[in-house]
């Protein structure tokens, strides 16, 4: 694949042609909870289907009328296309780690490592919302064994069918069976009380129309003394219309962030303590030098002369309940 220095170009099955002009927006205030639901999950059933998350792809997903995507990793027709492996090194993932998730459960949807964060042990039953196709959920499987247990729970019937296709694979090469997938939403989690050692989340809890929900139900399913381990994208200055109202944004995940502070004070809201935030930019500055197109765009959004890094982060939270 060459270089293209055209800005307005995307992958097309036959090549490089003109990205479509993308359809007039409602703006974020006028766009409703459940056509916020419906868009992401229509999204996340394309990329499920694709199995790669890309600019391209999610221009795609909100516009039907866009060329495929035919470009892996975060970009299209830009310099440097990387693999969901290679974008999963880069922010932190190992090797071993990558070894143990089936072939198709890492579709670059990871903004951080939960997994790590989470300093997960042996036995401990592990709870990651928004699964996906089940990339973090056999991760932790492999670090809490066979007396562990890991639920991933996701809105996508797409995404949940593809992660439970998964299993096969994860127990063939792992020897567990530790793993298991249920379809419901965050704001409504399908887990009994009091249940769950560790909540994890990657890049999710931003497409929510209902933070706070999220985390007092993050709060209602952990163990007294259980933890919290969530990487997620944040805002650090708030965001042009025009980007808030991007249906890609949204799906980017993006336009549907909330500020650093905001997300401190839904988790302290819900009953967690010992709420910990770590601000991590390099990703978004990664991103624009990826020349992926969802962030090109957004980038030509903002103030002359700022950068995506200004306004966006990648952020690790941590958190106990009581």
């Amino acid at each position: 694949m060459t270089d293209n220095a055209d800005d307005n170009c995307c992958c097309g099955p036959n090549g490089c042609t003109p990205a479509p002009t993308a359809p007039k927006r409602p703006t974020a205030e006028h766009r409703d909870a459940i056509e916020t639901r419906e868009t992401v999950r229509e999204g996340y059933a394309r990329i499920a289907e694709s199995g790669v998350w890309s600019g391209a792809a999610t221009t795609a997903a909100t516009s039907p009328s866009a060329p495929d995507a035919c470009c892996a990793g975060g970009g299209c027709c830009g310099p440097s296309n990387w693999t969901p492996e290679q974008l999963a090194q880069a922010i932190g993932y190992s090797k071993g780690e990558l070894a143990s998730a089936p072939e198709g459960a890492n579709m670059g949807l990871s903004c951080g490592n939960p997994t790590a964060i989470a300093s997960l042990r042996e036995g401990e039953t592990v709870l990651d919302l928004g699964a996906g196709g089940g990339f973090d959920c056999f991760i932790a499987g492999a670090k809490v064994g066979a007396a562990g247990r890991v639920i991933g729970v996701d809105m996508t019937p797409e995404m949940v069918a593809k992660a439970r296709r998964n299993i096969a694979s994860y127990t063939r090469e792992s020897g567990l069976s530790n793993v298991e997938f249920r379809l419901g939403e965050i704001e409504s989690l399908p887990v009994a009380d009091a249940s769950v050692d560790v909540v994890i989340s990657n890049c999710v809890l931003n497409l929510s129309t209902d933070k706070p929900k999220v985390w007092r139900e993050i709060a209602r399913v952990l163990k007294p003394g259980g933890r919290v381990a969530v990487s997620d994208l944040a805002l650090l200055a708030e965001l042009p219309e025009s980007v808030r109202a991007d249906l890609e944004a949204l799906v980017g995940c993006v336009s549907g962030a909330v500020t650093v502070a905001e997300n401190r004070a839904h988790a302290e809201a819900a009953g967690l303590t010992a709420v910990r935030l770590a601000a991590k930019s390099s990703y978004i500055d990664a991103l624009t030098d990826w020349n992926d197109p969802l962030y090109r765009r957004i980038a030509d959004a903002l103030p002359a002369g700022s950068t995506p890094g200004e306004f966006v982060t990648s952020l690790d939270i941590t958190a106990v309940k009581p």
